[in-house]
């Protein structure tokens, strides 16, 4: 099989629209498989002006339960049962609690949802720190991040037919980020701010400063907030933006 994937960024924002950006959503393909990382609440809207069919997406692995992370399930799910007329099963991955979430969010926002009948299985699967879960040709690796959701939020390492592409999620600096990017062929990091400090999140200055701490190949920086949208052009690392294509 032929080492390839192309990246995505369908969403590269925060959760309120910084710079008039989708939240977070990030899309990868191979030859035999498409799957999101990510799908915040508005992802339907930049998957299908991307050309994407919802039915070849195979899976979503979600790092952590905020909103803007995860709470475009719900319409993706209800796409697929009434507008795309999807078949095949679906897969979502991400942190303990995630189907009770995604349920609760289905019937907080289309009551009855959750419980329809459909021509397609839904399958969750919980994620546990630094276990390595194989999922259909993937193997996955949650490493524990620094944010408060309400359940464990995870940095994500996705590996795929000789290719690594792993994603900080939203979190403080830790140490996992070193161990879930170790030579990974794309690192997918936030930088929501410039340099002011905020819980759960991480700031470019603090990534700055531990950027010789990394060993993968290449940094794509995302979910920035207007701070760091403004500052851009201080910026030399490559910035995300909706519509971004990286391939590996």
């Amino acid at each position: 099989m032929s080492r390839f994937a192309e990246v995505i960024f369908l969403g590269s924002g925060d959760a309120f629209g910084s710079g008039g950006r989708f939240q977070t959503c990030i899309s990868v393909r191979t030859p035999s498989d498409m799957f999101l990382v990510d799908c915040g609440a508005s992802s339907m809207i930049p998957i299908k002006r991307a050309g994407i069919d919802p039915v070849d997406i195979s899976k979503i692995l979600v790092t952590h339960l905020h909103g803007d992370h995860f709470g475009g399930i719900p319409f993706f799910i209800l796409d697929a049962q009434l507008v795309s007329r999807r078949n095949a099963p679906l897969t979502i991955i991400g942190p303990p609690g995630i189907r009770a979430r995604v349920m609760d969010a289905m019937e907080v926002l289309f009551p009855g949802s959750s419980a329809a009948s459909r021509r397609f299985d839904v399958e969750f699967i919980e994620l546990r720190p630094r276990e390595t879960a194989r999922i259909e040709g993937i193997d996955v690796t949650a490493f524990p991040a620094v944010n408060s959701s309400g359940a464990p939020p995870y940095s994500l390492r996705v590996e795929m037919a000789g290719i690594v592409i792993a994603y900080s999620g939203d979190t403080e600096w830790t140490p996992a980020l070193i161990e879930a990017s170790e030579a990974a062929d794309l690192f997918v990091c936030e930088a929501y701010f410039f340099d002011r400090k905020v819980k759960g999140h991480l700031d470019y200055s603090t990534f700055l400063s531990r950027r010789e701490e990394l060993s993968c190949k290449r940094i794509v920086l995302t979910h920035m907030g207007e701070e760091m949208l403004a500052r851009a052009h201080e910026i030399e690392d490559v910035l995300a933006a909706d519509g971004l294509r990286v391939f590996i």
